[in-house]
């Protein structure tokens, strides 16, 4: 897996965020030069909210209906929100999330 922090210890940010529809995917660009594509789907079933998460500590991925994504926006310095098609939009992705969970072959086999 990639490095999740930098040399100074602070968590990987995005330089470039893109809502690509026409593929279903969601595409960043991270500081270390890292991409990282994750489908619709796959962001809408890791929502790290409680509400799909629970309570519990570990991760769960939960499929959704509609895994539209009408919208991407910034929170703070730290994540991104993003607003489903179902009308879900209470999910606060860290970018150490997002980082942890990059779906390219890299990063799953480590």
């Amino acid at each position: 897996m990639r490095e999740m922090q930098t040399p100074a210890g602070r968590p990987h940010v995005p330089v470039e965020v893109r809502r690509i529809p026409e593929a279903q995917l969601v595409r960043i660009t991270w500081d270390d030069g890292h991409l990282s594509e994750y489908p619709f789907a796959y962001l809408r079933g890791w929502c790290p909210c409680a509400g799909c998460q629970g309570h519990g500590n570990e991760p769960r991925h939960v499929p959704a209906s509609n895994s539209d994504l009408i919208r991407v926006g910034v929170v703070g310095n730290y994540a991104l929100g993003l607003a489903w098609g179902d009308g879900h939009d209470t999910g606060i992705y860290s970018y150490r999330y997002l980082r942890q969970r990059c779906p390219c072959a890299a990063c799953q086999s480590e």
